[in-house]
């Protein structure tokens, strides 16, 4: 993992999302501090983000994690705006994304932002190396450079020789592989990894993530990863955000998660970790107020 500079690249400013027919006539009631529940039986709204405010450093691994409907597959949408806010501030580089006009928001998230799928995402039809170029296509590189520049991030993911193989031909890690490649292929400042690994087979998985480790400790990318495993975040993460119910209940680096939980909730999501896995020797040398000890190991 990379030491962040500790200038945000991404700023999330009190955003909310609410999903129904007119989210902007119940927006008082969500502000007023209706539940989720009630605001659903009252108005047939549902809250899917509620005033979510993160800052997202230059060069490091963010992973989001949380349940099945949490709302981290809905947040990480919100970064390219494949999903847009019902209220609130999605900044890049100081860039608001909202004002950005639809041929400039095509050019965002061509140049900026790459996408790594849990179910791959790959076209069938076209070759490995094809699938790999796609996101040079649209930015209209020349082929023989797209095709180079390519083949060289297959190299980078272990793929060499596999150019001219199909997609329905390869394993479900390779597969992966593949769409991490393409990803990487377009030079994208921020990379987006909504449950890239989940899909796999756990040893296959444990593989791809020391990938990812390996390729980040190379390439410096600001890397926003979606998880519902604490193992995965607790591996990965520079820092981990922790959503309940559409809300953040804690952010911090693995060692906070682990030691000084915020709540039951998260308590209940860290009793079951492999500490010794999680824990470095760094952190155990800290002062006891900071580390696992008699009074703290249950």
């Amino acid at each position: 993992m990379t030491e962040s500079v500790k200038a945000p690249l991404v700023k999330i400013e009190n955003l909310y999302k609410v999903f129904g027919p007119k989210p902007d006539s119940v927006m008082d009631q969500v502000l007023g501090g209706i539940s989720k529940d009630d605001l659903l039986a009252k108005t047939g709204h549902t809250l899917g983000l509620k005033n979510i405010n993160l800052e997202i450093n230059r060069n490091e691994i963010f992973v989001i994690m949380g349940l099945s409907g949490s709302g981290k597959s809905t947040l990480i949408r919100h970064f390219n705006r494949l999903i847009d806010p019902t209220t609130g501030v999605i900044k890049i580089n100081d860039e608001d994304v909202m004002k950005l006009a639809p041929k400039e928001l095509n050019a965002f998230r061509s140049h900026k932002m790459s996408m790594v799928f849990q179910r791959f995402g790959l076209l069938p039809h076209k070759t490995v190396i094809d699938n790999v170029a796609f996101g040079l296509t649209i930015q209209k590189i020349e082929k023989s450079e797209r095709l180079a520049k390519a083949k060289k991030w297959l190299a980078d993911v272990g793929l060499s020789g596999y150019e001219d193989q199909y997609p329905s031909q390869l394993s479900g890690g390779q597969q992966q592989r593949v769409g991490l490649a393409r990803a990487l292929c377009t030079d994208a400042e921020i990379l987006l990894m909504d449950e890239a690994f989940s899909a796999l087979d756990p040893l296959i998985r444990s593989e791809m993530q020391d990938q990812l480790i390996e390729l980040q400790q190379k390439l410096h990318k600001t890397i926003i990863f979606i998880t519902h495993d604490l193992d995965e975040a607790l591996r990965l993460g520079d820092r981990i955000a922790i959503l309940k119910d559409g809300e953040v209940v804690q952010v911090g680096e693995p060692e906070d998660i682990l030691l000084n939980p915020a709540d039951d909730y998260v308590e209940a999501f860290v009793k079951d970790v492999n500490r010794a896995r999680a824990l470095t020797v760094e952190t155990v040398m800290k002062a006891p107020k900071y580390r696992i000890t008699a009074d703290t190991i249950g």
